[in-house]
């Protein structure tokens, strides 16, 4: 999750994303999604969407998106405390940690830093982090990051507390340069739809430098629509507009990386077959 702003529209780049992508009957798997709409499901299936990881932010989001997994034999869940929400570390915790036993339980967060917004004091975020990254290593489950405006914070807690064996940076958003630390870490990369807009040429460097076998595809729904549907809500039947901005940001045919995207994600957090 990004944040709660309605997102502004932005114009399609010059030579695009296709307006049929969605026909081409891939397969893909949306590495991170806050879908909780049965229809938005089928729409994305009907896409070609074959497995979704639906992210928890707090308690209740968490305990939603199990309850999904449990409903659902195509999607996964995850546990965590965004950063927004550390605050409330101690209130919840035991409570996550309970549902972190679950069945389709894959991932643990999103967790990590946000130093744009700060909603919860910096302090609070880092025991929070630290706290997930542990529960990661213990349960050796995947760790989903979230960073913004907070890459010094974000890595040297990781350094510090060990960096899990599956380690995700979510809707990565730096450019080269961060994209250098996170993959010396041995992180993966999860690109959204924000590979596909305009004004981010940074992020399409880092993109296309980042090794083939640490990237996933996200559309972090209902947030982040990609070019062409700006201005709407996003959803997970997007996805193929997400994977063909970033295979060509990478010049790489669709089918490639959507292949590997959906081989990575497989592997990042242990999923079934897709």
């Amino acid at each position: 999750m990004t944040d709660r702003e309605s997102p502004d529209v932005e114009r399609p780049l010059t030579g695009g994303v296709a307006a049929d992508v969605v026909s081409a009957r891939l397969a893909y798997v949306d590495s991170h999604c806050h879908t909780e709409d049965d229809e938005a499901f089928d729409r994305a299936r009907a896409a070609g969407v074959a497995a979704f990881v639906v992210v928890g932010c707090d308690l209740a989001s968490s305990q939603r998106a199990v309850a999904l997994a449990d409903t659902h034999a195509d999607v996964y869940a995850t546990v965590g405390l965004h950063p927004h929400e550390a605050r409330h570390l101690d209130r919840e915790w035991d409570e996550l940690v309970d549902l972190v036993a679950a069945p389709k339980v894959v991932g643990i967060g999103e967790a990590g830093f946000d130093l744009y917004y700060e909603h919860s004091e910096i302090e609070d975020q880092a025991r929070a982090f630290a706290r997930q990254i542990g529960l990661a290593h213990e349960r050796d489950l995947a760790l989903v990051i979230h960073s913004r405006d907070a890459w010094d914070a974000t890595v040297e807690c990781l350094e510090r507390e060990g960096v899990p064996r599956r380690t995700i940076f979510h809707c990565f958003s730096g450019g080269p340069r961060e994209a250098e630390r996170a993959l010396a870490l041995g992180c993966s990369l999860s690109y959204s739809g924000i590979v596909s807009f305009k004004t981010a040429d940074d992020l399409r460097a880092a993109a296309a430098m980042t090794p083939i076998d640490r990237l996933l595809c996200e559309t972090d729904a209902p947030y982040l629509a990609p070019v062409p549907k700006r201005g709407k809500p996003n959803e997970p039947g997007f996805l193929p507009y997400v994977v063909a901005a970033l295979a060509a940001a990478r010049s790489e045919p669709i089918e490639l990386v959507a292949s590997a995207t959906v081989t990575n994600a497989i592997s990042a957090f242990g999923l079934g077959p897709v």
